[in-house]
């Protein structure tokens, strides 16, 4: 008798984001650039990315830990938005911000400054 599935709790998007490289982040959006072109199978994405199978599912369940809609249908994979809300979702190479920076930017009046801010002064000192 096999092991009952549960069913996936992911945390919601932006709240733990993966640390990804600049290649990895290129890659990422190649990938989701193909994918919202056309309906594509594994081993045509995999071979167009220069990736093999464990790397593509690596990449695929990043894109979806970041909340990237991926549907499969067919054997093929496809996106469930527009590209542009996806390529919103991808994580972002680290921009190396000092804290001098990373202060002067939570000055901002955005949702993204807000963030920003409110991480600041969660992890420094009270």
């Amino acid at each position: 008798m096999g092991k009952k599935r549960q069913p996936r709790t992911d945390p919601a998007p932006g709240t733990d984001r993966p640390a990804v490289t600049a290649d990895r982040f290129v890659r990422l959006y190649r990938l989701v650039q193909l994918l919202g072109s056309a309906a594509q199978n594994r081993d045509s994405l995999a071979r167009r990315l220069s990736v093999d199978v464990r790397g593509f599912y690596r990449d695929l369940d990043l894109l979806r830990k970041a909340g990237v809609p991926v549907a499969l249908n067919d054997g093929c994979y496809m996106l469930s938005e527009k590209v542009e809300m996806a390529l919103a979702r991808l994580p972002f190479p680290d921009p190396h911000l000092t804290f001098g920076d990373a202060r002067l930017l939570a000055k901002g009046r955005t949702k993204t400054h807000q963030q920003l801010k409110a991480q600041l002064d969660q992890i420094l000192p009270g």
